[in-house]
């Protein structure tokens, strides 16, 4: 299969490099020429530009930072859709505004192509490994014909419903995903000014339900241990909430917790949080309250 693929960033340059590792006929492309060499060293071809990704693939895969990006990419006059050949499928892997993806997946049939959206579950370590989630949104048949790349880039995959159900399936996993960070943020910003001890409180924690997933997957590897390299940064998680914000506004949804997390993250941002992992989030707050960064005393 001949496959496309834009967007060589944290998340694209770990899922292009297990595409070119199981043996697909790759053509990538990035604004950055060092992603694309990494690439090329795997066995992936370089493209110039999108159009030459795009024109002989079956698969055209994007993973891109925004709804903006996503639209450059797949409307412009010799973008994706444009250029595609009638029968290609687009496979758009950002987490973007679900309305965005709606009329990108309405462009992309009235050229005669078919559209799949499958934003990531998991951190960009899973990533390079393989072992990604995704929450796919597409017609059967779309979704068959890049089962194959999702198999080689993941081992979770969930078909939520038609295009967009992905991306919305994304944006409900990412509020409580980015919720529960900011509501461990404040639980051990509180352990830590009342004197408590993290290990003992972890214990308790998770033998309770008060357990989430951030303690077990995340905080545990990350924060605790003095490590806040970005595996999902704090500015796209705060991106992330913004979206959901206003994907709940247009449902006429509110999500009182969700604009308390998002003004918590833009706080965060302000005092220059936004490139590290959005798990210093707790840092965020423990310098908010005059605290000491929580972390394992070993």
């Amino acid at each position: 299969m001949k496959v496309g693929f834009v967007g060589l960033g944290n998340m694209g340059r770990p899922m292009a490099s297990n595409l070119a590792r199981k043996g697909f006929d790759l053509s990538v492309y990035d604004i950055s020429a060092a992603a694309v060499e990494a690439l090329v060293a795997l066995g992936a071809s370089a493209g110039s530009n999108v159009a030459t990704v795009t024109r002989d693939a079956e698969v055209i895969v994007t993973m891109l930072p925004n709804s903006q990006i996503v639209q450059d990419v797949l409307l412009a006059r010799d973008g994706v859709i444009a250029v595609a050949r009638p029968g290609s499928v687009i496979l758009d892997m950002s987490t973007i505004d679900p309305d965005v993806t709606d009329s990108l997946a309405r462009a992309a049939k009235s050229a005669g192509l078919g559209f799949v959206d499958a934003p990531v579950g998991r951190l960009s370590t899973h990533a390079e490994k393989g072992e990604s989630l995704f929450m796919v949104g597409g017609s059967d048949e779309d979704v068959a014909h890049v089962r194959p790349l999702l198999d080689a880039m993941g081992t979770t995959i969930f078909h939520c419903g038609p295009a967009g159900a992905g991306t919305r399936t994304k944006l409900v996993n990412n509020f409580l995903a980015i919720g529960a960070c900011q509501l461990n943020a404040e639980g051990f910003a509180l352990a830590e000014g009342m004197g408590l001890n993290l290990e003992k409180t972890l214990d308790v924690i998770n033998g309770t339900s008060a357990f989430n997933g951030q303690m077990q997957m995340a905080w545990p590897h990350k924060v605790f241990r003095d490590d806040i390299a970005p595996g999902f940064a704090l500015d796209l998680a705060h991106k992330d909430l913004s979206l959901i914000m206003t994907a709940a506004a247009s449902a006429k949804v509110p999500l009182f917790v969700g604009a308390a997390a998002r003004e918590a993250f833009s706080s965060a941002r302000a005092k220059g949080y936004g490139d590290k992992d959005f798990s210093s989030i707790l840092d965020a707050h423990c310098e908010l309250s005059g605290l000491k960064p929580v972390r394992f005393s070993t």
